[in-house]
C-alpha cells in the first residue's frame, strides 16, 4: 500500500502559501493513490525538541546504557527515521524565513542522522534513501539569478546537503515573492508572483497525474 508522510513547517496557519500548496500536493497525491494511507507531522504545532547533548551523546552509547534523558532521545529519532523508512512519498512544505528554513526543520533533519537509523555507521551510506521526497518551497521575496538577493535562500541550499547525509535527493517546487500582495513596496511585483504561484499549482499537478498516451 502507498503511503505519504505529508510534513509542514509554517507558522502562519492557513494563510501559510507552503500549507496552501503542500495540502494541494497531498491531495493531488490522494487522488492518485486512493487506497494509500497518510501521515501527517506539523513541525510548527508539535515542534521536534532542538538537537542537544542527550540526543547527541545517545547515539555513541549502546541502547542498555542509555540515562533516561538518552532514551527518550534516541526513541524520538527512532521515530523519526521510521516515518520516513515507512513512506514511499513524503512531501515537506518549506517556508523562508530569515533567508533560512525554520528552526523546527533543523531541528527534525539533525534527528534523522542517526547511526543505524539514518546512515550505516560503517559505510556512512544513506539509509532512508527509498522514499521520493518533494519539498514545496514559499519564498516571500524574489530570489532568482540576477536578482539582488539571488543566492540568498539558504534553506533550499542547505537541505539537499542535509538530507543527502541518509541518502535522499529532494525534489523542489517552488512559489515566490509570496509577499508581494501584501507588501505596498512590492506591489509591482503582483504579476510575477501570480506567474510564480501558477506554475508551482502546475507542477505539482503533474507530479502523479497518469502520464498521456498517444494512439
Amino acid at each position: 500500500m502507498a503511503t505519504l508522510l505529508h510534513i509542514d513547517a509554517s507558522i502562519q496557519g492557513d494563510s501559510s502559501v507552503s500549507r496552501q500548496l503542500s495540502a494541494r500536493a497531498a491531495d493531488a497525491w490522494r487522488a492518485a493513490h486512493p487506497d494509500g494511507t497518510v501521515t501527517y507531522r506539523d513541525l510548527a504545532a508539535d515542534p521536534v525538541p532542538h538537537f542537544d547533548a542527550a540526543a547527541n551523546t545517545s547515539r555513541g552509547v549502546p541502547q542498555d546504557q542509555h540515562t533516561p534523558d538518552q532514551a527518550r532521545s534516541w526513541s524520538r529519532m527512532e521515530q523519526l527515521t521510521g516515518e520516513i523508512a515507512a513512506a514511499d512519498t513524503v512531501l515537506l512544505g518549506l517556508p523562508i524565513y530569515n533567508f533560512g528554513p525554520p528552526s523546527t526543520v533543523k531541528a527534525w533533519l539533525d534527528h534523522l542522522v542517526a547511526p543505524g537509523l539514518g546512515f550505516d555507521p560503517q559505510t556512512r551510506e544513506g539509509l532512508l534513501g527509498r522514499c521520493n521526497f518533494v519539498v514545496v518551497v514559499s519564498r516571500g521575496g524574489g530570489y532568482a539569478e540576477g536578482t539582488p538577493r539571488h543566492g540568498w535562500d539558504h534553506a533550499s541550499a542547505w537541505l539537499p546537503h542535509g538530507l543527502s547525509l541518509v541518502g535522499i535527493e529532494p525534489r523542489f517546487i517552488t512559489a515566490e515573492l509570496t509577499l508581494a500582495a501584501s507588501t505596498p513596496a512590492m506591489s509591482g511585483l503582483v504579476p510575477l508572483a501570480e506567474e510564480s504561484r501558477r506554475q508551482a499549482e502546475a507542477e505539482i499537478d503533474s507530479l502523479w497525474a497518469p502520464a498521456a498516451t498517444t494512439a
